[in-house]
């Protein structure tokens, strides 16, 4: 079966009624504006109705609603003492001071090298994040990397009151 999308004519895979893992294709929905792919909406087996990238279902990328992603971390994380150790205290996500771990520790996925500092590409600007006590103190874009970082080192002292040589000591 071919369909016309835009000017171009393209071949349509029905996959109404296929089963991709936990997901089974109800109905074509729409074309995703970015890649002109076709979106399916989908039934999980738990229940659930997702719109998902047909290309994404026929590579296997999407297999659930997230139900699937969920269920196989919690069994990760219930094999990890150190994990079950510590479930159910917030406590133990912050530092001495009450500072998130997690802000002051570079995450794998950071391409820029300073924690709270990202390039994002559709505005093509840097953004410089820091947050204190469960709100953002610091959420602003700038030209530069320089900017942003310089951002962030400030908010850094002026909400941690820390020097550059304490922070080294903690992370």
């Amino acid at each position: 079966m071919t369909k016309r999308m835009g000017n171009a004519m393209s071949r349509m895979i029905e996959m109404k009624g296929k089963q991709f893992g936990r997901l089974t294709v109800i109905r074509q929905n729409g074309q995703d504006p970015k890649n002109a792919d076709l979106l399916w909406e989908c039934r999980c087996s738990c229940g659930n109705i997702v719109t998902v990238d047909g290309s994404r279902l026929r590579g296997g990328y999407v297999r659930s609603c997230g139900c699937l992603r969920r269920e196989l971390a919690r069994q990760r994380y219930s094999k990890n003492e150190g994990f079950t150790r510590n479930m159910g205290n917030p406590q133990n996500l912050r530092n001495s001071d009450g500072i998130m771990v997690s802000s002051m520790k570079e995450s794998q996925r950071n391409t820029s090298g300073v924690v709270g500092v990202s390039y994002d590409k559709a505005t093509e600007r840097w953004l410089a994040r820091l947050m204190y006590q469960g709100r953002y103190v610091l959420l602003k874009s700038f030209e530069t990397k320089t900017e942003a970082i310089h951002a962030r080192k400030e908010a850094e002292t002026l909400y941690w009151h820390k020097s550059d040589k304490q922070k080294q000591t903690v992370s």
